[in-house]
C-alpha cells in the first residue's frame, strides 16, 4: 500500500532469512539485515532518516522503540498489533487449565504499554478495538482498525473456481509454530475426524501447515485417511483443490489468515466462534460455526454433502470477504488519517501524555539493559 502511493519502504529484520523469505528486493523494496541489541542499527537509522516507522508486533517496538525516538524523534511511529497477543495468552491459559477468561498475564502490560508508546496501533479486529477501549481504556486517537486489505471478488474469479462436484475431501492448514493451530489439529484427530469418518468413509483430511515438527507428523495415519502434508506451496492454491476447510479453533486472537484464504479460493468452512470472531456478517459464515464438537462434526459432514448448502455458503464468503476486508474500501481512509496524523503530530503526543511517561521510563530501562547486552556480547567474542 505504501509503495503504492510512491513511498521508499526499507524492510529492517533480524531474523535470518530462509528459501521460504519473500523476495522484497525483486519488488522494490530495501531488505536490511540488523542485529538484537546492536549499537549499527543506530548508525543505519540515523542515515536512513525515515519519516515513518512500522513496527511488526510490540516485541520489535520494545527492540527498537527507544533508538528510534533517541535518533529520528519526529519519525511517526506506528504499531502493527496483527492481534492481540495478551488475548490469545489468556484464551489458551484458560482453555488449558478449565479456568474463566483472565486478560492479566506476563504479556498485558507489555503489549498495552507498547500501543500507549506509539502514535498509532493497527487493529485488526473490531473486537480487539472493543477490548481495548472499554476494558483498558487506551485512547480512541491511538487505535487504528484495519483489516486485511484484500482484492475484492470479482464474478470473472468466481467463474473460475472448481464446482462442487470437481472437488473433494476436508482441509486444515496453518503453520505450527502457532500454537492454537497444534491444539486445532490435535482436537480434529482425537475427536471430530473419527466422527466424521462414520458419515463419509470415503473421505480424506489433509493437514497442511509449515514447521512440522516430529509430534505433527506422529499424526499421520494413512489407515484413517488423516494425512499430514507439510508445508503448502501456495496456500489458496491448494484450498482450491478441496469441498471444505475445517478449523474447530480453541483459542486465538485477531483475524484468522486461512478463512480469508479460504473465501478466495471459494472453499466453505466450519469453525468455532473464536475461530470466526469479528469476521461474520449479521452471524453469517461462510459455512458453519459450531462450538459442540458433536454437532460440529454433524454440520461439517452437512457442508460436504449438500450442493445446495454448500453453494449458498460460497457466497456468504464472498459477500464477507468484499465487505470486510475490501482493499478499495479501507485503503484510501487510512493513508488519509496518517497524512493527517503527521500534519499534527506534536499535538497529537502532547495529547498522549500517559505515552510521554511510558517512553521516559522504559526508555531508560530498556535502553540501558541492550546496551549491556552489547557490552556483555563484545567480551564473550
Amino acid at each position: 500500500m505504501f509503495r503504492s502511493v510512491g513511498s521508499e519502504v526499507v524492510f529492517a529484520s533480524a531474523a535470518a532469512k530462509s528459501p521460504y523469505s519473500h523476495p522484497l528486493s525483486q519488488e522494490g523494496v530495501w531488505e536490511e539485515d540488523i542485529q538484537l541489541n546492536d549499537s549499527r542499527f543506530d548508525a543505519f537509522i540515523r542515515s536512513l532518516k525515515p519519516d515513518m516507522v512500522v513496527f511488526d508486533r510490540f516485541v520489535s517496538e520494545e527492540q527498537y522503540g527507544w533508538r528510534i525516538r533517541q535518533y529520528c524523534p519526529s519519525a511517526l511511529t506506528i504499531l502493527d498489533t496483527e492481534d492481540l497477543h495478551f488475548l490469545r495468552r489468556a484464551r489458551q491459559e484458560a482453555v488449558k487449565r478449565n479456568t474463566a477468561l483472565d486478560y492479566y498475564n506476563d504479556i498485558t502490560t507489555r503489549e498495552i504499554a507498547a500501543i500507549l508508546r506509539c502514535d498509532l496501533s493497527l487493529i485488526i479486529s473490531k473486537s480487539e478495538m472493543e477490548l481495548l477501549l472499554a476494558s483498558f481504556r487506551v485512547p480512541a486517537e491511538l487505535l487504528y482498525y484495519l483489516p486485511f486489505l484484500e482484492p475484492k471478488i470479482e464474478k470473472s474469479a468466481t467463474n473460475k473456481w472448481l464446482p462442487f462436484e470437481k472437488r473433494k475431501d476436508f482441509v486444515f492448514i496453518g503453520n505450527f509454530l502457532h500454537e492454537p493451530n497444534w491444539h486445532t489439529v490435535k482436537v480434529l484427530k482425537a475427536q471430530i475426524w473419527p466422527q466424521i469418518r462414520k458419515q463419509l468413509p470415503q473421505t480424506e483430511l489433509h493437514i497442511y501447515g509449515a514447521y512440522a515438527s516430529e509430534k505433527v507428523y506422529q499424526l499421520h495415519q494413512p489407515k484413517d485417511s488423516f494425512l499430514i502434508k507439510g508445508r503448502a506451496v501456495d496456500a489458496r492454491k491448494t484450498l482450491e483443490a478441496y469441498r471444505v476447510l475445517i478449523a474447530p479453533i480453541p483459542f486465538g486472537a485477531g483475524i484468522k489468515g486461512k478463512f480469508i484464504d479460504a473465501m478466495q479460493a471459494g472453499t466453505p468452512s466450519v469453525t468455532t466462534a473464536v475461530g470466526a470472531e469479528s469476521m461474520t456478517i449479521d452471524g453469517h459464515w461462510n459455512g458453519y460455526i459450531e462450538n459442540d464438537l458433536d454437532r460440529f462434526a454433524e454440520k461439517t459432514a452437512l457442508l460436504y454433502s449438500d450442493r445446495k448448502v454448500w453453494y449458498k455458503a460460497q457466497e456468504r464468503g464472498v459477500n464477507i470477504l468484499n465487505a470486510t476486508s475490501s482493499k478499495e474500501q479501507f485503503e484510501t481512509p487510512f493513508l488519509v488519517h496518517i497524512n493527517e496524523l503527521k500534519a499534527g503530530l506534536e499535538t497529537h503526543r502532547r495529547r498522549n501524555f500517559i505515552g510521554q511517561i511510558l517512553q521516559n521510563q522504559y526508555h531508560s530501562a530498556s535502553k540501558y539493559m541492550s546496551l549491556w547486552i552489547e557490552e556483555k556480547n563484545k567480551n564473550v567474542q
